[in-house]
């Protein structure tokens, strides 16, 4: 209900946006289809699902058919696998109002432009380049654990991985250490089989350009503490060091099991490093809770976790970034995917007609 000044009532109400397409990626195509499907679809409209051909079951065949066995009409939910001439079409499509895209960066951007141009409303969920800083005093055993969790979890194959690691100057020789020790010790293999943490890369094409990063990196000066080496499409969990801020492994997003860790001496050395990525996705500070909460106050990110790593995701919070990260919408929780998928209407009721002086 709206305060008005007239004698009517007066409401803003939520309404189905109509039909909205559902463009997802390979990492996590269970995850991050359904996050965008299933809102849609409860808060009314009708949706077209395209998922990365190469995990078109995972990320769109078992998703229609659990939504075909809980008895929806058919027609709501429409799967159309294929590349990137699906993708384009399900952008342009005049039926479609809002376009649900997570991928990468580059794509994103083409996505955006079509729906700019077609005045279509674009939640672009995008890459991301995320710090990991550790504070002076914080506990290294544990920071490198969880520096090993936020940069190998997935192969690294995840937007939210650690793929930065900002380490203050009197701890980065030891953290070195510590993290590298724990990827030469990350059981490499099949992750169906018992006791293995790392699995394969994607595909080749992916690979090979985790490697040529890694080998870029050294040829500008990085040294490799751990991995850098691969087998089929296993590429063994990869530390470096040595680096500056312009070196490739720092200021690319590699989507690969590779942390390089470069170290700061204060506070606001630490921002200006974080925020000189054009990537806001997720920061995580470990350490005194004060000294962090100052990085989270001047920091450029859609998420700060502090005393977590940068991979953290719930289903009922908000999820976003920023910069080349996406356009700053939301999913997640009931507000937000209100927000996202429907379309705001003013509607106002007299018990009359309405006199005017014309």
């Amino acid at each position: 209900m709206l305060s008005t000044e007239q004698p009517r009532w007066s409401f803003a109400r939520r309404r189905p946006a109509g039909v909205v397409s559902v463009i997802s990626p390979f990492n996590f195509p269970l995850i991050l289809s359904i996050r965008s499907v299933a809102p849609a679809l409860a808060l009314g409209n009708a949706v077209l699902l395209k998922p990365d051909p190469r995990t078109s079951v995972s990320g769109g065949v078992v998703i229609t058919r659990i939504f075909e066995e809980a008895g929806l009409p058919a027609g709501v939910l429409h799967l159309l696998p294929g590349g990137g001439e699906v993708g384009k079409a399900l952008t342009e499509a005049p039926e479609v109002r809002i376009i649900s895209f997570t991928g990468s960066t580059a794509a994103g951007r083409l996505v955006g432009e079509t729906a700019g141009r077609l005045l279509k409303r674009a939640h672009l969920e995008l890459g991301g380049n995320n710090a990991l800083v550790i504070l002076p005093g914080a506990d290294l055993d544990k920071a490198a654990s969880a520096g090993a969790f936020g940069s190998f979890l997935h192969q690294g194959q995840v937007c939210m991985t650690t793929g930065r690691h900002l380490v203050h100057e009197s701890l980065k020789e030891e953290y070195i250490a510590k993290l590298s020790q724990k990827a030469k010790h990350l059981p490499v293999g099949n992750p169906a089989e018992d006791g293995i943490a790392i699995g394969p890369i994607i595909d080749a094409k992916q690979r090979d350009r985790i490697h040529s990063i890694v080998q870029d990196s050294t040829a500008q000066g990085g040294t490799v503490e751990a991995g850098g080496e691969f087998t089929d499409l296993f590429y063994s969990p990869t530390v470096i060091s040595g680096i500056s801020i312009d070196n490739p492994a720092w200021a690319e997003e590699i989507f690969g099991p590779v942390a390089p860790v470069i170290s700061f001496s204060t506070i606001e050395e630490a921002v200006e490093i974080i925020n000189g990525s054009e990537y806001g996705l997720s920061v995580g500070v470990l350490g005194d809770v004060g000294l962090a909460m100052k990085i989270a106050d001047q920091v450029d990110s859609g998420k700060v976790h502090i005393n977590e790593q940068t991979v953290g995701d719930e289903a009922n919070a908000p999820f976003g970034g920023v910069g080349d990260s996406g356009t700053g919408s939301r999913v997640g929780g009931a507000s937000a995917n209100i927000e996202s998928f429907t379309e705001t209407q003013w509607l106002t009721v007299r018990s009359e007609i309405a006199p005017y002086p014309f």
